[in-house]
């Protein structure tokens, strides 16, 4: 869980925004966040695929997911624990590296530049129609990271539009 040192990082950094429309009604965009089958159809950029995915989805819960490289099959897990859930509109969860068995490690376990070891994703649903307005907030990245994490989430959200 978050110590008061990865506390104080994770406010030192910029808010990452995405907002997205999408031509599908709020229930299918709530699957792809809530049923593991469904989050493993999008999870990750379009050079990766979702082979893992455990989802505990209540406040408490626990999820674990991997990424893997279509390239090389190299493996990149994430957990987190689910903070707050409003059905159809709010999901505010806890983003953490970790290993296959869901324990929480650094970003150079990956090779990856230094990140906080814990970040927060919020997710909020709006109804338009018949599609749905999503906004994505991730606190915690890096400035140094924050073009990365963009392209790797809207590349993920374009594989979200087709399931």
């Amino acid at each position: 869980m978050k110590t008061e040192n990865d506390s104080s990082i994770a406010t030192m950094h910029k808010e990452l925004t995405i907002t997205r429309a999408f031509n599908l009604p709020v229930a299918t965009i709530w699957k792809a966040w809530s049923e593991p089958e469904s989050f493993k159809k999008w999870w990750g950029p379009k050079e990766y695929d979702c082979p893992s995915c455990s989802i505990d989805f209540r406040p408490g819960g626990k999820y674990l997911a991997s990424m893997r490289s279509k390239k090389d099959g190299t493996e990149v897990w994430s957990t987190g624990y689910y903070t707050e859930i409003i059905p159809q509109q709010k999901i505010v969860y806890t983003d953490s590296f970790a290993d296959s068995n869901g324990n929480i490690v650094e970003s150079g376990y990956y090779k990856m530049p230094a990140m906080p070891v814990e970040t927060e994703v919020t997710i909020t649903l709006e109804k338009a129609d018949s599609n749905t307005i999503m906004t994505l907030r991730h606190k915690g990245i890096p400035e140094e990271m924050q073009d990365d994490c963009r392209k790797g989430w809207k590349s993920s959200f374009d594989k979200m539009a087709t399931i």
